[in-house]
């Protein structure tokens, strides 16, 4: 097609990128600002969210390949200066694409790095990493006449990856910890230091000695640093926007609010209006002018999906704008720490929504529909691994019962559901169980779904709606299902559907803590208001 751009999925090297003539939303403008107003710095963003890239572009920067930039913002920024573009030396560690369940893993790699180096300025092999990597730097200076720049990338795979395996996690820290306290005890060599990761240095033992990296992770001035802003996607992919639009039938209009309830909604700054979308999803649909779940097609991390099934997490407020945190307590990521947030923060699958100045309280959500329906989707397995296509207890027979009207189909399928879930809980947490379960279910349907809805006189358990029906919910341990219904009178929890057309349902569900399993299931009445 006429006027589309070759998109940069899979291009992390800035050189090829403009070399070869793929599409780049021009970030440059942070590299001279980075540049020339300090020296040590950490940026903490999510995964495949463009942090390669952009370390890759301050590696060609600081290089002085002066050609790579020509039409960029930074080349009217440096102007004629006699300081600007030249060469430094640079140290570039990347810590992608590397098993680090391994043994010897990370040494491996820091050696290779560090042989390629010791090739150009000399060194000894046979030192430990601390000791070479502080040769090399002293070596560099010495060599070319200027001090040297150190990019680190995704520093904290090494760890995260080795989280479930003690004595590797323990070794990697020990390696890290006089690998990286060099950074320090180096500074009269070092011209810049750029250190990116997804999650947090702050309370990581390793960096308990780097407090002269300035974090700019939650830094306004930074916040679209990675990313793609509603602006910038308007700016660079207007003909993408167009096709993409008319591939799907719909109007650009359309396709622009499509696209911003898919993939927008990243905030990392509090009180930012502005929020970013997830490039790699965005590329790729306007590449494929498809509307699909492409972050999530990467894989959601196993060790995140374990803490969340160890954790107490109520999963319902997720959605429903009730987690609250503090920018500290963000920033407080600990293997050993119960606080999921943090973590669900710094890896992307929630975003800053709000923030009580007052109070100093951070409101925490789902950024989109894509991390959203992705997230729960891979909690499914987790909560109810029997919900397989054909056999009887999947989404799609629930969903037909559910379109229908067919409240003995849904309680048929859901009692056959948690018969065939092994659950070790103890009772206390029984009914928050299956309530986790149901809500996990009815919104990985698609349908409007609401746990604990509020009324004047209480809070319902469960509301589901579908176009023609509205399915309205109460739980209960060890009692009966006519109390849960004789609840959802006494508080009138219909009350907010008076006046809607549609069919309500009030269901009343007991749970049974000695089977553990969906006991009774009573269904008041039908009433059409």
């Amino acid at each position: 097609m006429k006027n589309l751009q070759r998109m940069p999925l899979g291009v992390q090297d800035f050189a090829f990128l403009r070399e070869n003539g793929f599409a780049y939303v021009d970030k440059t403008a942070f590299i001279y600002e980075l540049a020339h107003t300090s020296k040590q710095y950490f940026l903490s963003r999510p995964r495949r969210f463009g942090k390669s890239l952009f370390l890759s572009a301050l590696r060609s920067y600081w290089q002085g390949r002066k050609e790579l930039f020509q039409g960029l913002k930074i080349a009217e920024l440096e102007g004629n200066s006699p300081e600007a573009w030249q060469p430094y030396p640079v140290f570039h560690f990347d810590f992608n694409n590397k098993n680090y369940q391994v043994e010897g893993a990370l040494e491996n790699l820091l050696d290779r790095h560090f042989r390629e180096w010791e090739a150009v300025y000399g060194g000894d092999s046979s030192r430990p990493p601390e000791d070479r990597f502080q040769a090399l730097l002293k070596n560099a200076v010495q060599k070319s006449g200027n001090r040297v720049v150190v990019l680190v990338d995704e520093y904290d795979k090494p760890l995260l990856e080795s989280m479930d395996k003690e004595s590797i996690a323990e070794h990697n820290k020990a390696v890290y910890k006089g690998f990286l306290s060099t950074l320090k005890t180096c500074d009269e060599y070092l011209q810049f230091v750029f250190v990116t990761g997804v999650t947090k240095f702050s309370k990581v033992s390793i960096f308990s000695d780097l407090n002269q990296l300035e974090d700019i992770s939650m830094d306004e001035a930074y916040s679209a640093i990675c990313g793609i802003t509603e602006a910038e996607m308007k700016e660079n992919f207007a003909a993408e926007i167009d096709h993409m639009a008319e591939d799907n039938e719909i109007s650009r209009e359309e396709c622009l609010a499509r696209l911003k309830k898919t993939y927008d909604g990243y905030h990392f700054t509090i009180g930012a209006k502005m929020g970013v979308y997830n490039p790699y999803s965005l590329l790729n649909a306007l590449k494929k002018r498809r509307f699909g779940f492409y972050w999530f097609e990467t894989g959601t991390p196993t060790f995140l999906v374990k803490r969340v099934e160890k954790s107490s997490l109520e999963l319902r407020k997720l959605t429903d704008g009730r987690l609250y945190s503090t920018e500290k307590a963000l920033s407080d990521y600990r293997a050993d720490n119960p606080d999921l947030l943090p973590l669900l923060y710094q890896t992307g699958y929630l975003s800053i929504t709000g923030y009580d100045a007052v109070r100093q309280r951070i409101t925490l959500s789902f950024p989109n529909e894509e991390v959203k329906y992705g997230f729960l989707d891979s909690l499914l397995p987790v909560y109810a691994p029997v919900v397989l296509a054909g056999n009887g207890k999947d989404l799609f027979t629930l969903d037909d019962c559910l379109e229908s009207g067919d409240t003995d189909g849904m309680r048929d399928i859901l009692t056959a559901l948690f018969a065939s879930i092994p659950y070790s809980a103890d009772g206390a947490t029984f009914e928050h169980y299956f309530q986790s379960v149901l809500y996990l279910l009815f919104t990985l349907l698609g349908k409007f779904t609401v746990c604990e809805l509020h009324s004047s006189k209480g809070r319902a358990d469960a509301v589901l709606e579908t176009a023609k029906y509205v399915y309205l919910f109460e739980f209960k341990l060890d009692k009966s299902a006519e109390e849960a219904l004789a609840q959802i009178r006494e508080k009138e929890y219909a009350l907010p559907y008076k006046a809607d057309k549609r069919k309500l349902f009030e269901i009343g569900v007991n749970f049974d803590s000695q089977s553990r399993s969906l006991q009774d299931w009573k269904v008041a009445d039908p009433s059409i208001f």
